[in-house]
C-alpha cells in the first residue's frame, strides 16, 4: 500500500510498512521494527506509530512487556482474540500477549525493506 506524501516522512513510510507486513496473529515489538528497518531505535518507531500508526495494524506493533497499549487496550485485545494472537493471563488476571509465541521475527510471509529476504532479528 503506498501512502507516499510530501507530509510522510520517509522514515515514518518504512516503519508504517513494516507495520502492514506483520501477519495476522504475530507481532513485533518497537524495537524489532528498528531492529528490522536497521534505524531508528523504539523511541523513534513508537513515534511514528503514535502520529500516523491509525491506518495500518497498530495493534501488531506492541512493547517489549506484551501489555496493551495505555488507553487502548480493550481495541488493542479484540483485535488480537478476532486475529487469535496468543495471549496469557498473569497473575493478577491480565490479559497480555504472550511474545513467545506471538512474536514474528520478519523472515516468513514476506521479503524485508530493500528486498532482503531475511530480517536482522
Amino acid at each position: 500500500m503506498c501512502r507516499m506524501s510530501e507530509e510522510l516522512p520517509a522514515y515514518a513510510e518504512r516503519v508504517l510498512d513494516a507495520a502492514e507486513r506483520i501477519p495476522p496473529g504475530r507481532v513485533m515489538t518497537y524495537g524489532d521494527v528498528a531492529e528490522w528497518l536497521d534505524e531508528g531505535g523504539p523511541r523513534q518507531v513508537g513515534r511514528v506509530m503514535a502520529l500516523y500508526g491509525g491506518a495500518v495494524p497498530w495493534w501488531r506493533v506492541v512493547r517489549s512487556d506484551g501489555r496493551p497499549l495505555p488507553g487502548s487496550e480493550l481495541r488493542a485485545l479484540e483485535h488480537y482474540r478476532t486475529e487469535s494472537t496468543p495471549l496469557r493471563e498473569t497473575a493478577t488476571g491480565e490479559q497480555r500477549l504472550d511474545m513467545r509465541r506471538a512474536r514474528w521475527d520478519g523472515r516468513d510471509g514476506g521479503s524485508g525493506p530493500g528486498g532482503r529476504d531475511e530480517a536482522h532479528i
